[in-house]
């Protein structure tokens, strides 16, 4: 009996193990194993002829690559956002697009609490001045910061992620305002969540934190007038998108002293320029967008990235379908 050639597939980042082995045997696939981001080119060059591919987030998933790959049915992205994508010309090409929301839930909700404690309580500039030997005694007013406990957190976007940082801002007795294009009432019920305005949330908050989608309409909502009517001993957290936050006005409102600080997973250019005037400040907490860097997260994105790859090109609706009018279409 003639065997059926296998669907193929490009995939374009070393994913772990446990979503390899979802693919093997069922998907002829290629694999980009290096750590670098894979050059344009070679994307290009490597998905003519694939009916699926496997993205990262440094991948631009576009036109021009819809072009070079005309039997693409399948673009599994491995990450919840998909701002990589271009969803609408996806669609409109029939090519079904997913991700991999709740695996990595609890991992960034963690890290966000890691960045407001950090920023809150200078863990970053402490850890610096011991190590330089600046630390000489104990002082009344060394490396005072501020308390995360009774706070407010102001929470913008109470999806999964948000949500998951409500429940542990509880553990905190924080009290939870949130701003959502819909009202939550789970959220309301178990938290004691608030919705408000944009406006309440930023004025009466002492952390505010980024949980929202990225798109156009959410390019730069926090801008200099939105991080002026903040308190200025608040501190703003974002382990979403970099490009929710206008960075030049927030490195202006770090060093003028608008706000007490940031703590920050993520940037608009990544890796973030060792220029960056960001970098030359201490009331700032950077990190290199290791918000779902848990065993349990990363293994689970790929997995599922996997499946959703798989499924998609088996012919079965895939469990994370960001575009559900394409299959039902």
């Amino acid at each position: 009996m003639r065997r059926m050639s296998l669907p193929k597939a490009y995939v374009g980042l070393p994913i772990q193990e446990v979503g390899l082995a979802v693919l093997r045997g069922k998907i002829d696939y290629r694999i980009w194993e290096s750590t670098d981001v894979p050059p344009r080119e070679r994307v290009l060059e490597e998905v003519r002829g694939v009916e699926g591919l496997l993205a990262g987030i440094p991948i631009r998933v576009d036109a021009e690559l819809f072009d070079a790959a005309p039997g693409l049915r399948v673009v599994s992205n491995y990450a919840v956002g998909y701002d990589n994508i271009d969803v609408a010309e996806a669609t409109k090409r029939g090519i079904c697009v997913t991700n991999t929301p709740g695996v990595l839930t609890a991992a960034t909700a963690d890290i966000t609490f890691a960045l407001i404690l950090a920023s809150m309580r200078r863990v970053i500039e402490a850890n610096e001045f011991l190590r330089s030997g600046s630390w000489k005694n104990w002082e009344p007013e060394l490396l005072v910061g501020r308390e995360a406990t009774g706070s407010t957190i102001g929470i913008i976007g109470m999806g999964q992620i948000g949500q998951a940082v409500a429940k542990r801002a509880k553990s905190f007795d924080m009290e939870v305002l949130y701003f959502n294009p819909t009202r939550k009432p789970e959220a309301e019920a178990a938290y004691g969540a608030r919705l408000v305005s944009m406006e309440e949330l930023l004025a009466e908050s002492d952390i505010v934190s980024l949980h929202t989608v990225f798109n156009e309409k959410t390019k730069n909502m926090i801008g200099e007038a939105e991080l002026r009517a903040m308190k200025k001993t608040a501190v703003l957290i974002n382990a979403a998108r970099g490009a929710l936050v206008d960075q030049k006005a927030l490195y202006r409102a770090c060093a003028e002293g608008w706000i007490w600080g940031a703590g920050l997973d993520v940037f608009v250019q990544e890796p973030l320029p060792l220029d960056d005037p960001l970098l030359t400040l201490k009331n700032v907490t950077t990190l290199p967008h290791i918000g779902s860097a848990s065993r349990a997260a990363r293994d689970g994105m790929a997995r599922k990235s996997a499946e959703n790859l798989l499924a998609a090109l088996e012919g079965r609706k895939p469990a994370n379908l960001v575009n559900p009018g394409v299959w039902e279409g």
